[in-house]
């Protein structure tokens, strides 16, 4: 069978399943592993499905996926900004991590940083830090959100206002051609926007796949933030609109 007629019918399996596996397709249609693998590269470049270790998912638009999916896409762009974006983190200073798998990848970059205090909403973040003795870790309360460990609502809300942080490091959901970012959930929200509001700087940690998603809530602008980390040129007139709004932008190619 050739690619023509493999594509639909990995694209129905994914949409039957939520995901598909390179081994699973390559039993399915009799063919090898590398066939697959080059099927899922050619329907990634095509924004079809989205590559994760093993195989490869929907891409996300009006809902998210998984987090352990998410933790798997796009390792080495999110390894590279997080080491540029913890490199800008000074030491002895205060600090917000937020929920998400790259603000967890900035966190195993500041292992070695001394005499930080970092509160967190990210259960994650304050398991990947406790190693680090000269860190004081401050977890914020809230709703436990089962699927990735992150703390919101009202509590959450509350802990943060009692703060005035140095510097925070946040992540989102989608940034869209008008330099809004986007979130799915209207709790975290919430929060990122009072993570933003008690900040005297707010770093942004996304890499390129969050620039053709979307996401029904609207977190702020980049006009908010100091500098924006990613792994890509921003799309559109994005770049130019930063430098207009006194954004650092922050590409960390290959």
């Amino acid at each position: 069978m050739s690619q023509v007629f493999r594509h639909p019918e990995i694209l129905e399996i994914a949409r039957r399943d939520g995901k598909v596996t390179v081994e699973g397709l390559a039993e399915h249609f009799g063919v090898t592993l590398q066939t697959i693998r080059r099927d899922l590269t050619d329907l990634a470049d095509s924004g079809r499905l989205e590559r994760v270790h093993g195989g490869a998912v929907l891409p996300s638009g009006t809902i998210n996926i998984g987090y352990e999916e998410r933790r798997s896409l796009h390792q080495q762009a999110k390894l590279r900004i997080a080491k540029a974006c913890a490199a800008e983190i000074p030491e002895d200073a205060s600090l917000f991590l937020n929920i998400g798998t790259t603000t967890e990848a900035v966190a195993h970059e500041l292992l070695a940083h001394r005499n930080l205090m970092v509160v967190t909403n990210n259960m994650n973040v304050a398991n990947i830090l406790v190693v680090n003795r000269d860190c004081d870790i401050i977890v914020s309360g809230g709703t436990l959100r089962r699927s990735d460990g992150g703390l919101v609502g009202n509590l959450t809300v509350e802990t943060i206002n009692r703060f005035k942080f140095d510097l925070a490091v946040i992540g989102c959901s989608a940034l869209d051609l008008d330099g809004d970012l986007l979130d799915f959930d209207i709790q975290e929200v919430g929060v990122s926007q009072t993570i933003i509001r008690q900040s005297r700087q707010t770093f942004l940690v996304a890499d390129h796949s969050k620039f053709s998603r979307s996401a029904p809530a609207r977190i702020a602008s980049l006009a908010d933030l100091d500098a924006i980390f990613t792994d890509r040129p921003l799309p559109g007139d994005l770049a130019e609109r930063c430098r207009e709004w006194g954004v650092a932008v922050r590409v960390v190619s290959e």
